[in-house]
């Protein structure tokens, strides 16, 4: 999924260093034996993916076909996986397997009474092989009910190397380095920054990399679950921080309002298309997918990325994201479905798409070796030796109404703050009456 997606090689092997080195074994699971015992069955999974992730997310689908002979047919939701979702329920149609984008939304299925609990073999796959922050957020009130299969690692800053030449700067390891060397590219003829305001969520995952390395992760956490209010001065903090880049006209593309009418791949473009207009864009792992597949770049020698650098005294913030894939009660084959889960928990289901490309997965067994280029090695080590220090990407644990809807919520507030960031005291308040509206809802 585009919007919850998802180098300088010693960059980034010093961020996985400093976060701990964590063994990546080989080896392949099995997961209900190769028996075609469930010829002649049909699972239906449904997810927000198209394009070129839904064609390799059909190449896992396939591989279990060939593992146990059970048929499957895959439905694109679109965005709005909450939404659709509850209308097919409704309508007598649930699919068997749906693949949930946003952990507020996982939560939401759960507590509606949508969901049957992963099988005792699943959940002994997720405790062997995953970090325990992964079950955490596959998990509502103490029970598993969702399997995290597709990862993003969400705080690296992607840049041209050539426009790094030019202006005769390096990666910078610290917020405020990072703005001096946008300046620095700025003055030697390009934009810094590539900014797609257009998509409130880019703007969201900003501001989260920021508030968790300066705030830290218990406030992060606590912010995440409306234990604090957005007037905390932590957020306010953060806003102003943020705001350092947004009020700078000469670090984006466009200024503001280029900014706020450009959308994710746009930014990618100004960045690594046929005419750059800018340096450097910040977004997840899914950036370097749009550079290769759409404008030809080499990753690696065309496009690097470096670590979203600490802000303050804080630590580089990792932040991720992923779909979790859950079973549903309402579906017509919820014993294949379940068989399916137990599958897609293996290393086995996770290098079909690794060796596809566009994907990362939390799965510590899976041999980076899956993956078909170094810098998506290095982004998987970084984001597995994370552990337990990830988090997930705050918009998508808070309800859809306020961290997942366009035109609305957290998304717009940031918006409008990007139009005008002089009050981040104003905007924090208004964050805070959206906030206090979508979890009481």
């Amino acid at each position: 999924m585009m919007r919850r997606r998802t180098n300088l090689l010693a960059s980034c092997t010093a961020l996985a260093l400093a976060l701990g080195a964590t063994a990546c074994g080989g080896g392949s699971v099995s997961a209900g034996g190769g028996d075609k015992s469930l010829d002649g069955q049909t699972i239906t999974v449904a997810g927000v993916w198209s394009g070129s992730e839904q064609k390799n997310f059909q190449k896992v689908l396939d591989a279990f076909t060939e593992k146990t002979g059970a048929k499957t047919q895959f439905v694109s939701t679109g965005d709005n996986v909450s939404t659709v979702i509850g209308s097919k329920i409704e309508g007598g149609k649930a699919p068997d397997v749906v693949m949930v984008p946003q952990v507020g939304v996982l939560q939401q299925f759960a507590k509606q009474g949508w969901l049957a609990p992963l099988s005792k073999t699943a959940g002994a796959a997720v405790d062997a092989d995953y970090a325990s922050v992964w079950k955490n957020y596959g998990s509502v009130d103490g029970t598993l009910y969702g399997l995290y299969f597709k990862a993003a690692h969400k705080s690296t800053v992607w840049y041209s190397p050539d426009a790094f030449d030019q202006a005769g700067v390096k990666p910078p390891t610290t917020y405020d380095a990072l703005l001096k060397a946008g300046h620095t590219v700025s003055d030697s003829g390009l934009a810094a920054f590539s900014v797609a305001g257009q998509d409130g969520w880019t703007l969201t995952d900003w501001f989260e990399n920021i508030y968790l390395s300066q705030a830290g992760p218990e406030k992060y956490d606590a912010l995440a679950a409306h234990r604090i209010k957005w007037t905390d001065p932590t957020v306010v903090e953060a806003l102003t921080t943020l705001g350092k880049l947004f009020k700078d006209k000469q670090l984006m593309a466009g200024g503001q309002k280029g900014a706020l009418n450009t959308d994710f791949p746009g930014s990618v473009e100004k960045v690594f298309g046929p005419k750059p207009e800018a340096g450097m864009v910040y977004e997840g792992d899914f950036v370097a997918g749009v550079a290769k597949d759409q404008f030809g770049r080499k990753i690696g020698e065309d496009a690097n990325f470096f670590p979203f650098p600490a802000v303050g005294g804080g630590k580089a913030p990792v932040v991720s994201g992923g779909d979790a894939a859950v079973v549903l009660k309402d579906g017509k084959n919820r014993k294949a479905a379940m068989r399916f889960l137990e599958y897609l928990t293996t290393p086995e289901a996770s290098a079909v798409w690794a060796r596809a490309g566009g994907f990362l997965s939390p799965n510590k067994k899976l041999d980076l070796a899956s993956y078909g280029d170094d810098v998506t090695r290095e982004t998987a080590k970084s984001l597995v030796a994370a552990g337990d220090s990830v988090r997930f990407d705050m918009s998508d644990q808070a309800p859809a109404a306020f961290g997942g809807t366009k035109g609305a919520g957290e998304w717009k507030i940031l918006q409008d703050f990007l139009r005008d960031p002089s009050d981040p005291k104003g905007t924090a308040a208004e964050l805070e009456s959206a906030a206090a509206k979508a979890y009481k809802g």
